[in-house]
């Protein structure tokens, strides 16, 4: 089983160091710049699980901390804090796995984090970009001025959204991926919400929901980085 490397990034000389970790395993062929939602750090299950499960796929992750959840605070990072935070991470990830290729973004907040930072400039190495659970708007407070942004992205995007997503109405995050194409790709679960959790009634276990989570992750990142699909 491949193990998990502890690792920490130096943000900027004014912003402290962040812990990170780096799972590689040996078969490698992408590494994704992993970050966590607003209210969970990157040890959080979802995350570990994910990692677990993309590492069984031959996909490298490098999940790391914002200052504000390093510090045990509970008010995110202001935007260029958290997107200082993010391109510390890519280049970080570059540095590490030198000839592999990137993706980033990550849950939530961290993936909108992420965007927000690739819109600013490109970020180095990065060949796509891939949400889970987009938040497009507040709960009960729809609206897309949270994507506008997104059109400045020079990258591939793969947005991975629950149907009933409080954060991200379906109709709305539908139309933001329309008006993207053919930049955009939109994978909607079934009944997931925010968390991705899916109701008894579904008959499907979160495994089932993380399998599809990772198939689709996979197949969109071997057609981004023209590798075979596994036969």
């Amino acid at each position: 089983m491949t193990s998990t490397t502890e690792l920490t990034l130096q943000i900027s000389d004014d912003i402290d160091q962040v812990s990170a970790l780096l799972l590689l395993p040996p078969d490698s062929w992408l590494l994704y710049v992993f970050a966590h939602g607003a209210g969970a750090g990157m040890r959080h299950r979802f995350l570990e699980s994910a990692s677990t499960a993309l590492a069984q796929r031959g996909i490298a992750t490098l999940r790391y901390q914002f200052p504000y959840m390093e510090a045990g605070r509970r008010r995110p990072d202001p935007p260029p804090v958290a997107q200082a935070t993010v391109r510390s991470a890519a280049e970080k990830a570059a540095e590490l796995a030198p000839g592999l290729p990137l993706v980033a973004g990550g849950k939530s907040f961290g993936g909108r984090m992420t965007s927000a930072a690739a819109a600013a400039a490109p970020l180095p190495g990065v060949k796509g970009l891939v949400f889970l659970g987009f938040p497009l708007h507040p709960p009960g407070q729809p609206g897309t001025s949270r994507a506008d942004h997104l059109d400045r992205v020079d990258v591939p995007l793969l947005f991975l959204q629950g149907t009933r997503d409080e954060f991200a109405r379906v109709d709305l995050i539908t139309d933001v991926c329309e008006g993207l194409e053919p930049n955009a790709t939109l994978h909607l679960l079934d009944d997931g919400d925010h968390s991705f959790g899916v109701p008894k009634r579904s008959g499907r276990t979160p495994a089932d929901v993380l399998t599809e989570l990772t198939d689709a992750i996979e197949q969109w990142s071997r057609a981004l980085t023209a590798r075979p699909v596994r036969a």
